[in-house]
């Protein structure tokens, strides 16, 4: 079933021309990764996506759907006394969900009691992309969208968050979007690959998108791009 469908979309910000008529279409339990260069419209195709930004053309979402956001970071104040556990409770009474989706949420994504009770501002790396991904899951999303989200984590913290990710989006049938530059984690999880550079350079199965021809036009030839093994990634 499509769950998502973008047409013609084109953005422009500070008269410039980020994303150029870009069309696609994203089924529901498919894994999609969006792959490109910096500055090429990777983070402002998400943002599109739910809303954060104008746009012309169409992007249009299966009735009914709920959307959750990782996005590459947020900046915490280390001082702010919130931890995840005030974040979730706050969710909670603002969609009316029950408390017990709290629990189930903890669960899914195996966060401590250290993570869910430690100020934000405190927690490494990957304890707060765990709690940003536990925040995104509440409220049962069947589309999760994430930025990066092993940004400035070492390698072990990047391989539990992918399998992470990978695990929920079996477990779960839920769709993902992933803007990622590691393109040995594109190739093992992702069963559809965007290679975006303002616009749609190739859009196919890591089989089709990874090709040298195509990552030397996406990145430039001369230009090395990002990629190691992960665990049992392929190479």
């Amino acid at each position: 079933m499509e769950i998502l469908s973008i047409k013609n979309l084109t953005v422009r910000l500070n008269d410039q021309t980020i994303i150029q008529d870009l069309s696609l279409d994203v089924e529901q339990g498919e894994n999609l990764a969006i792959i490109g260069p910096n500055g090429s419209g990777k983070t402002v195709l998400l943002k599109t996506l739910i809303g954060l930004i104008p746009h012309a053309g169409q992007v249009l979402w299966a009735p009914g759907v709920k959307i959750g956001y990782v996005p590459q970071r947020i900046d915490a104040d280390r001082y702010l006394p919130i931890n995840l556990e005030d974040l979730l409770r706050a969710k909670v009474e603002v969609l009316r969900l029950h408390h017990k989706e709290i629990k189930e949420v903890l669960e899914k994504v195996e966060v401590s009691h250290k993570i869910l009770t430690t100020p934000v501002g405190y927690l490494s790396g990957g304890q707060f992309q765990k709690a940003l991904i536990a925040f995104a899951l509440l409220g049962n999303p069947n589309v999760i969208l994430f930025d990066e989200p092993t940004a400035s984590l070492d390698q072990l913290s990047e391989e539990k968050i992918y399998e992470l990710v990978a695990k929920l989006q079996k477990k779960n049938e839920v769709a993902v979007l992933l803007v990622s530059h590691d393109l040995s984690v594109v190739s093992q999880y992702s069963s559809k690959v965007l290679c975006l550079n303002k616009e749609n350079i190739c859009f196919g199965t890591p089989a089709e998108a990874l090709r040298p021809e195509i990552l030397d036009e996406l990145y430039g030839r001369h230009q090395k791009y990002y990629q190691h093994k992960h665990g049992n990634h392929k190479s």
